[in-house]
């Protein structure tokens, strides 16, 4: 019984999310991956916000794919982030956590990584980057799922019901892939987060090895393992368009 209900737990997600989970490979993957394909396929990228960017890491990654982009970082005053921040060398932002102080149609695209679960009113949030968006942008970001606790989150997203926001704020939502797995991130709070668990963000982690395994043993397709490593997932990387653009494709 418990074999059948987590195989239609896993079939349901299926049918939810089909659409949006990647058949072309089935690697662990953070935000970036998304931007990189943006710089790739969709030149003239030129107004980039890093939406809740903290002490503003972002800023140097984008400058480095291209020195010309410019790139604004926008957060509340408050958050623990920005209270440490020390860069004086890119353009920082403040609003209020919803209403972003920036005309319609602004920008190319927004960058949002590990934010949505600290928002405490994400769908307004949602509709004003929409907003701010020009038409065919990009909103790329990652968020939490099975994510423990921090820096004072208040929500934690299915990819599904992250989905569900998106769509109803405006946006195609195109894709979503599997980060690090949900079992390392509980270990690693539960060891009170020893340094050396960092190189899981950027290699395939623990239990994402495993499912990775046990898919190409069984010879499953790229689908059916960002599927599994979706519903066991700590965090997700999502792609939407403001009205996307009829001449590109991420297939």
């Amino acid at each position: 019984m418990e074999r059948s209900s987590s195989n239609q737990q896993l079939q349901d997600m299926f049918q939810l999310l089909e659409p949006c989970i990647p058949n072309d490979h089935s690697k662990q993957v953070s935000a970036e991956h998304y931007v990189e394909w943006v710089f790739r396929h969709a030149p003239g990228v030129r107004r980039v916000m890093d939406l809740g960017c903290g002490i503003g890491n972002s800023y140097d990654y984008f400058r480095m794919k291209d020195p010309t982009i410019m790139w604004i970082g926008l957060d509340k005053e408050d958050s623990p982030e920005v209270s440490s921040r020390t860069r004086t060398d890119a353009q920082f932002r403040s609003f209020d956590g919803v209403h972003i102080p920036f005309e319609d149609d602004s920008f190319d695209l927004v960058f949002c990584q590990q934010v949505f679960e600290h928002v405490r009113h994400p769908l307004p949030l949602l509709k004003e980057v929409n907003r701010i968006l020009k038409p065919g942008g990009y909103f790329i970001g990652s968020t939490s799922h099975l994510e423990p606790y921090h820096s004072y989150s208040v929500w934690n997203y299915t990819p599904y019901g992250f989905r569900c926001l998106v769509e109803e704020a405006g946006f195609d939502f195109k894709e979503v892939r599997p980060g690090i797995d949900a079992l390392t991130l509980i270990l690693r709070r539960g060891l009170r987060c020893p340094e050396f668990f960092g190189i899981w963000r950027k290699r395939e982690s623990p239990l994402n090895f495993v499912i990775t395994l046990v898919g190409r043993l069984a010879r499953r397709p790229h689908v059916w393992i960002n599927g599994v490593k979706l519903l066991f997932c700590g965090q997700f990387s999502f792609l939407a368009y403001k009205n996307r653009p009829a001449s590109t494709s991420m297939r």
